[in-house]
């Protein structure tokens, strides 16, 4: 199991709060890009694009490679592992209650089901 410290769960919660850089990350699943081609996508400059960029570094969820003047990018995957591992806590909890509520709901279907056969007197007429 991967466990990341609190600073660490913060910062990739942090990157993954902005729908940017959740696009990039999606984006970087497929393959390496270039800043360039992350930027593309969005109405934004190069560097407002490294901004994004360096949130994601901080959060250990890419790696950055400068190869000549141009700088690429790779997904890392090992912190979104952590935070999964964090959120299948709550994953427990959302089954639970999604158990109860369909058990409500199958009771209540029951209650309404009528037993009887249709007749014209509740509302059946043929």
């Amino acid at each position: 199991m991967v466990e990341l410290s609190a600073i660490e769960l913060n910062s990739v919660f942090h990157a993954l709060g902005d729908a940017t850089r959740r696009h990039m990350l999606r984006d970087l699943a497929a393959g390496e890009r270039t800043v360039g081609q992350l930027a593309e996508p969005f109405a934004m400059s190069l560097a407002a694009a490294s901004k994004h960029i360096k949130a994601l570094e901080g959060a250990g969820l890419i790696r950055r490679e400068v190869r000549g003047r141009t700088h690429v990018c790779r997904l890392d995957p090992g912190p979104l592992a952590g935070a999964f591992e964090w959120l299948r806590f709550y994953e427990g909890f959302w089954t639970e209650r999604l158990d109860v509520l369909e058990r409500l709901l199958r009771e209540e279907d029951a209650e309404i089901t009528p037993e009887t056969p249709p007749t014209p007197e509740n509302g059946d007429e043929q």
